[in-house]
């Protein structure tokens, strides 16, 4: 089974790359719904330890956390201690079942991929991309995001450039969604090739 990452800075598509994935027929993991996932369940004790108050009916608020985040940038690290091992272990067996099930193919999203520089067993690499106005133009229009916090985000990650240059495989998203997936399809088959 061929193990891709698929990685890119916020907003360049790769939710949408990963539905394609998805809609194709391909196992699909999301860093993001897993964190989410985990801020209902087993991590709220320890990030409500870390930042008091972030806590509400047994789940993380995530506004009032990326506020915390915001004015003491410097503990991301230590909320990133909780939560990258409890992802990291998903998404092991996300891929031990994907291939347990035959599947000759399956995608993991993390979108910090070549941030945290750990080792995941990845065999690929595709980076989503689009021009750097189309990504902040489509990350201002999501709700609650602001320049700053936009700033902060693209502060902490690896320019689009350099994680083109990373890239076994780059999946243009400037395009429509069915572009999008066009392309997906396009690289599923590729992919399936070089496993044959």
């Amino acid at each position: 089974m061929i193990k891709l990452g698929l990685t890119g800075s916020i907003a360049s598509g790769k939710s949408t790359a990963l539905r394609a994935f998805a809609e194709l027929g391909v196992p699909v993991f999301s860093s993001d719904d897993i964190v989410h996932e985990l801020y209902r369940a087993e991590a709220v004790a320890a990030v409500e330890g870390l930042f008091p108050g972030v806590s509400h009916n047994g789940e993380i608020d995530r506004v009032m956390l990326s506020a915390q985040l915001l004015k003491q940038p410097q503990r991301l690290a230590e909320l990133e201690g909780v939560i990258h091992p409890l992802v990291r272990a998903r998404i092991a067996r996300f891929l031990r079942d994907a291939e347990a099930s035959g599947a000759p193919l399956a995608v993991v999203d993390i979108p910090l991929l070549y941030e945290t520089g750990y080792a995941f067993g990845l065999d690929k690499v595709a980076v989503t991309a689009a021009p750097d106005a189309t990504i902040r133009e489509r990350a201002l229009a999501r709700p609650g995001m602001t320049v700053e916090k936009l700033d902060a985000i693209l502060a902490r990650q690896l320019p689009q450039a350099e994680k083109l240059k990373l890239a076994d495989y780059i999946v243009d998203t400037s395009g429509s969604p069915a572009d999008t997936r066009n392309r997906v399809a396009t690289l599923i088959e590729t992919l399936s090739r070089k496993g044959n």
